[in-house]
């Protein structure tokens, strides 16, 4: 986090600059506030997301910022006015944002404080390790100014809001960060860095141990890189179980540091973004590291493994059949489909903690990127419990999922003639459901919802909370699922034809 934020029960006169939201229609969410409609007018402020008007005045600058309609007020809107605001007052070193007068129907003090504080968070967040020179913001805190009763609630979704921001901001270093820099080694090390200052306990296995192990997908992809892989495992305990039974969830994210496509090669352009195909393991490690900050009360485990996919005399070849954790055997028809590989090692590892549930994040096809475009990531799993638990938590927390089904009658499209499964369908066909299925066939009976973040992992513009480059995608969604976490308990609900209701 680049800013101090606190809370307060007034608007202090020695900031620099005070906001004030404004629902559309000029209407003040806080009363008493005027607004002026001609400056409004001339400036083209009509209180809409995104937009905002300065004023000058009593050696204090006054931010007017759109909160939106009315009658859509919610978090995401305060998540997105708060990230307007902290734009709009950039060059000012203190500021203060009037939170008095939020409506009654609208959230309560607790999670407004915490999507306040993302929105803040995410908007000021920067990357600056690799400029030689770079201005830094000049705004160094803001209080968020909320009525006396409403402190202690306050307080509560401040702690909530500053550890997941600060997770959001791990899951973007480490995805920003260069593959020469963030190699599968570095990654473990990292990890290792995390586990030690949350109270997390780990093990990383090394290639000769991922061999013992029988990781046939992750070394398959790794036979053609120079890096050495890592299986990364993290483990979190609630302070409350105290020996009690708690539900297990597993998570599990795809960790590539980098993806040429292997002996597959993707385009030179096609590369260009390959060092974020590890956002699903930098999710999982930013996730663990925040799950006692956040206040999870399940037992967690996190698994990720890591490799590098690279082109060389050693590398898989087409038409290779893999080995993997649980026995299964896949022929490798396209070295560029290397994700479900090491998540199939990871997701039977994962079944072997007995968990409750599992999840997996991986940036995995381009197919759902183009059936959903850069925004939206696909949920897909065999369970329709946890996959509305998963849409709920994700509606929360502000990152837009789509349900995308998976047909048991497609099967037959990773039909092998020599092995269990080949990792590829036929060219123009149903690819993310095709990857989905895949990874069915490692998650035994357990119930298992699988995101796809290929299209929301990384963004090429700044938009409210989002800054160019990693956008931590999946790490709210996931920590809002664990901490509202229920046990799923029952077998899956499929539908006649095998795909979920």
């Amino acid at each position: 986090m680049n800013v101090e934020i606190s809370i307060a029960s007034e608007t202090r006169s020695d900031t620099a600059a005070v906001g004030h939201l404004v629902f559309e229609g000029l209407v003040p969410v806080t009363s008493g506030i005027e607004v002026d409609p001609v400056l409004c007018e001339m400036r083209s402020f009509a209180g809409k997301p995104g937009e905002y008007v300065l004023e000058t005045g009593q050696g204090q600058l006054r931010a007017l910022v759109g909160a939106g309609e009315m009658d859509s007020f919610g978090t995401k809107a305060l998540r997105r006015a708060a990230a307007t605001f902290a734009r709009a007052v950039s060059s000012c070193k203190s500021a203060c944002l009037d939170l008095t007068g939020l409506p009654e129907n609208g959230p309560s003090v607790a999670p407004a404080i915490q999507a306040v504080v993302e929105g803040i968070g995410g908007s000021t967040y920067q990357f600056g390790r690799y400029r030689s020179s770079e201005k830094p913001r000049a705004l160094g805190s803001v209080a968020l100014v909320v009525k006396e009763a409403d402190t202690v609630a306050a307080a509560e979704g401040l702690a909530r809001g500053l550890a997941i921001a600060r997770a959001v901001d791990v899951a973007r270093d480490l995805v920003n960060t260069p593959a020469a820099d963030m190699t599968p080694s570095r990654l473990a090390e990292v990890a290792s860095e995390v586990a030690q200052e949350a109270g997390l306990s780990i093990t990383v296995l090394d290639e000769e141990q991922a061999r013992a192990e029988r990781l046939g997908g992750l070394l398959g992809v790794a036979r053609g890189s120079a890096e050495p892989p890592r299986l990364i495992k993290l483990s979190y305990e609630p302070a409350q179980s105290q020996g009690a039974a708690v539900p297990t969830v597993a998570l599990v994210g795809k960790g590539i540091t980098f993806d040429s496509g292997g002996l597959s090669l993707k385009s030179g352009e096609g590369m260009m973004a390959m060092k974020d195909d590890m956002s699903g393991a930098a999710v999982v490690i930013a996730v663990l590291g925040a799950c006692k900050a956040a206040g999870v009360n399940v037992r967690v485990v996190g698994i990720a493994p890591c490799t590098e996919n690279m082109p060389s005399g050693t590398a898989t070849k087409p038409g290779d059949v893999l080995t993997t954790r649980n026995g299964k055997t896949i022929e490798v028809l396209n070295t560029d489909a290397e994700g479900r590989l090491v998540l199939a090692d990871g997701l039977a590892l994962a079944v072997e903690e007995a968990p409750d549930a599992i999840v997996d994040l991986a940036t995995l096809t381009g197919a759902c990127v183009v059936a959903l475009g850069a925004e939206v990531a696909g949920v897909m799993g065999n369970d329709s419990r946890l996959i509305g638990a998963v849409e709920s938590a994700a509606e929360r927390a502000g990152e837009p999922v789509w349900h995308l089904p998976l047909p048991q009658s497609y099967k037959k499209l990773h039909e092998s003639n020599i092995a269990d499964m080949k990792n590829i369908g036929r060219p123009g066909g149903p690819g993310a459901l095709l990857a989905g299925l895949i990874l069915e066939e490692f998650v035994g009976d357990r119930p298992w919802a699988h995101l796809d973040i290929a299209g929301p992992a990384n963004t090429d513009e700044d938009a409210f909370d989002q800054r160019k480059g990693a956008t931590g995608f999946g790490v709210r969604t996931v920590l809002e699922l664990l901490s509202s976490y229920e046990a799923i308990g029952a077998p899956a609900d499929h539908a006649a034809d095998g795909s979920v209701r």
